[in-house]
């Protein structure tokens, strides 16, 4: 069979097991898979997941660009995480890359992603959302642990999700930690993990994590994720609930956190908010 461009995606990968699993579905879709790994960050096992694979430093857009042209990839997906820190020691910004970031005006998360997808598109490649091809992912509404939140704990992820989505508005992050209407920690460049264990170290073990996309959050990157780690955060400080909203943000290796928060007593909740603004699981 001739290949054809629509036979192929291109992957733009991060950290973590994501591009890895995006990996895996697409070739169960019949689709060939094309990766523009980030050095430090990307697992290496990759590789031997896909068609083609280009290591590159953060900011070598050009780079990317040249790759996916010179594979015929019309169309990608942004996975994985990156470690937002190293914008501030270890950008290595390509001519293109470099013009990009001098046209930006707000360096934040959403603002950056976009501008980004902007330029791949004006070189006739098309960022679309990953979930579509991975909709196992999503994280369910419900409650999905043993114990269940109590109705002071049902309060503080109400206030929580306010104080997020207030977040999301200014593009800072995406997670808030709370205690009795008190927040204790928001999220920012140090991530989530940080967040929890600076919030759960003054919650004294009855913090309520909640973690929620942004308001005006673009959909075809950098959505919520949950997994392993974060259950080992809130281990940590010894919090309470863990509330997410539902079908916008990622879950991974769910069997295995649901068991570990089990264990730990830990209520983990997909939340999601009616027309009526009501919150409901």
């Amino acid at each position: 069979m001739i290949q054809t461009e629509t036979d192929k995606i291109g992957i733009i990968a991060g950290g973590g097991q994501f591009p890895l699993l995006f990996a895996k579905a697409a070739h169960s879709q019949g689709l060939k898979v094309y990766a523009a790994a980030h050095q430090g960050e990307t697992d290496e096992a990759l590789v031997d997941h896909v068609e083609g694979l280009q290591w590159v430093k953060l900011g070598q857009l050009g780079k990317i660009i040249s790759f996916f042209k010179q594979e015929g990839v019309k169309k990608t997906v942004f996975i994985g995480s990156i470690t937002k820190t190293n914008i501030f020691r270890d950008v290595r910004p390509d001519l293109k890359g470099l013009e990009l970031w001098n046209k930006i005006n707000i360096k934040q998360d959403d603002a950056i992603l976009r501008a980004v997808a902007d330029r791949l598109e004006k070189d006739g490649i098309e960022v679309v959302a990953s979930t579509g091809y991975v909709p196992e992912l999503l994280f369910p509404k419900g409650i999905l642990t043993k114990n269940k939140p109590t109705k002071d704990q049902m309060v503080d992820i109400i206030y929580g999700w306010e104080i997020a989505r207030s977040l999301g508005n200014l593009d800072i992050g995406q997670c808030v930690v709370v205690r009795n209407q008190t927040v204790l920690a928001v999220e920012a460049i140090e991530g989530t993990d940080a967040t929890i264990l600076r919030g759960g170290t003054l919650g004294k073990e009855k913090a309520v994590v909640v973690k929620l996309r942004k308001p005006k959050q673009d959909l075809r990157f950098d959505l919520p994720a949950i997994g392993m780690k974060t259950i080992d955060s809130m281990k940590e400080v010894k919090a309470s609930v863990l509330a997410v909203e539902a079908e916008y943000a990622l879950f991974f290796d769910r069997d295995a956190v649901i068991q570990a928060a089990d264990n730990a007593g830990i209520v983990i909740v997909g939340v999601e908010k009616s027309v009526t603004g009501n919150l409901s699981y």
